[in-house]
């Protein structure tokens, strides 16, 4: 979750840390199925929170684990000071659902009319995603291209390796998330 929207947040310079999960009500049912496995950790169940973003009213649901020094590690691996960033580590934390969890928050198909995805990374640098790109070519056989979006990067599934993504990931999406991979399989 740390690499797409979750993140951790310390009240006390860094001892402990807590996990904050929080996405628009259109991903409720995700929120939700992200709550079951931190529901341990929790005092609450997920809320709706409404605030205003400039006129606009917007209403989000989210939860917040408990303050604990396990989030520490985390912290250590995927923050340099308040920025978010990929930990050289990331081919050991890697594996099918944490790139299932990671496409869910920051995925989607291309456009209809393409068989690739995007993962809409905007707030790494070139080096962090060139890290992520040669774990996934090398752990799971997957190219993956690193574009500029404006003055950001973004991971660009290419389409012959489209398919191989999507029969990774698929098992792992939540049936509301499903949107996200397309209707049609990618062609081979």
């Amino acid at each position: 979750m740390l690499l797409g929207d979750g993140h951790l947040e310390t009240q006390n310079q860094g001892k402990t840390y807590r996990l904050k999960v929080e996405h628009s009500m259109n991903q409720k049912e995700y929120v939700e199925w992200l709550y079951e496995h931190f529901k341990n950790l929790v005092r609450t169940v997920p809320k709706e929170k409404m605030k205003m973003l400039g006129r606009k009213q917007h209403t989000s649901y989210s939860f917040t684990t408990y303050s604990l020094g396990i989030f520490r590690f985390y912290a250590q691996q995927f923050y340099v000071g308040r920025k978010k960033v990929i930990p050289k580590l990331i081919s050991t934390l890697l594996d099918p659902v944490a790139l299932a969890v990671w496409f869910m928050d920051d995925g989607s198909q291309k456009s209809v009319r393409h068989t690739t995805y995007i993962i809409h990374t905007l707030g790494y640098s070139k080096q962090d995603l060139d890290r992520v790109k040669s774990v996934l070519q090398e752990k799971f056989g997957i190219n993956v291209g690193v574009h500029r979006q404006y003055d950001r990067w973004r991971l660009y599934i290419y389409s012959d390796s489209a398919d191989t993504f999507r029969k990774l990931i698929d098992p792992y999406v939540i049936p509301s998330l499903k949107y996200k991979l397309g209707n049609t399989m990618p062609k081979k």
